[in-house]
């Protein structure tokens, strides 16, 4: 029960990875709030099972994203795992597409990294989920994708000098090829994802949940500003 007096904010927290770091949290003692867009059903199901309260909040509205971590009151664990997957021809991808991942992907990370850290308490964290893909693109047809995990890298780098003198702790977790509902591990693109890899399977979500409770817990206090890679060898 590491974590039993500590709270967890999760934005994006009802399926895949986010739903493992809600459970992991869960298991060591956290009080944990997690928001959801759409997944009504699978939201209801994690809460029950967890104890965890669910907050249906769009990640890509900045004002319903800032009044939901703002209404939880003071956090001492944020965690940003919403994200959006737009991928094709730049030349033909749909720009309202585009808008929106970013809005989800950048934008809200942003605001909903400094909105947590306004009321967060010395030796708070903040933990960003982004990818590997921010260091190495194989494939074609995902430079809009690759934008916005990239940007969180500088935001990180730049909140760990606002937020260090408080002792707080901003890092982005970059998973690679991961068995999710995005991604899935039998699914159509998964032979071409397996090809870049040193180590031949996916990664599974608890996986990086777990690194996600190492980064958040005080062995990794003096660790921030950076970036983490699970990925099997992908960006290798």
């Amino acid at each position: 029960m590491a974590f039993s007096d500590r709270k967890v904010f999760v934005v994006g927290g009802s399926r895949g990875i986010g739903a493992a770091i809600v459970r992991r949290f869960a298991a060591a003692g956290a009080t944990v709030i997690f928001t959801y867009a759409a997944s009504v059903t699978a939201a209801v199901q994690l809460a029950g099972e967890t104890g965890a309260q669910a907050l249906q909040a769009d990640a890509g509205v900045r004002d319903a994203l800032i009044a939901a971590i703002r209404d939880a009151g003071p956090i001492d664990i944020f965690v940003y795992n919403a994200g959006l997957l737009v991928f094709g021809d730049p030349l033909t991808l749909d720009a309202d597409e585009v808008d929106r991942m970013i809005d989800v992907n950048v934008r809200g990370a942003y605001f909903g990294s400094v909105e947590a850290s306004r009321l967060m308490p010395e030796g708070g964290r903040i933990l960003v989920i982004g990818s590997d893909t921010a260091d190495s693109m194989p494939f074609p047809g995902l430079a809009a994708y690759v934008l916005t995990k990239a940007a969180m890298q500088g935001m990180a780098r730049g909140l760990a000098r606002d937020l260090g003198p408080r002792d707080i702790t901003i890092n982005v977790i970059q998973p690679g090829p991961t068995d999710t509902d995005m991604n899935p591990a039998d699914g159509p693109r998964a032979a071409g994802m397996l090809g870049p890899m040193a180590i031949k399977r996916y990664g599974t979500a608890d996986e990086v949940a777990s690194l996600t409770l190492y980064l958040a817990g005080p062995q990794a206090r003096g660790i921030t500003g950076a970036m983490h890679t699970i990925d099997g060898g992908f960006a290798a």
